[in-house]
């Protein structure tokens, strides 16, 4: 029974909230906030990198292009959210049930 408790007390402080997830997608989206909370840090990284090397070629107009991307990413993010967020907690029950 005390492992239990123990399980389920490791469960809610790991777990990830939709909520926070979506704070963090408005306000820090572009350098992909949400992304590195819900442990996709690969992807993340590809935001943020994104985000640069968009602002610097945004001097010669090519950049534009890597923020429309990146906007689109965005507004794609926002569908997927709550999919990843329930892929990430049941992926965390997995793991402790063994």
């Amino acid at each position: 029974m005390a492992n239990d408790t123990h399980t389920m007390l490791h469960y809610e402080a790991a777990k990830k909230s939709t909520g926070i997830a979506y704070l963090l997608w408005f306000f820090f989206g572009p350098i992909g906030g949400h992304r590195f909370y819900l442990g996709r840090t690969g992807s993340a990284v590809g935001m943020l990198v994104l985000l640069v090397l968009s602002a610097l070629f945004s001097i010669v107009g090519i950049g534009l292009f890597g923020f429309l991307a990146l906007v689109i990413w965005l507004i794609i993010d926002a569908f997927l959210i709550p999919g990843i967020v329930s892929e990430f907690n049941t992926n965390l029950v997995q793991s402790l049930a063994k």
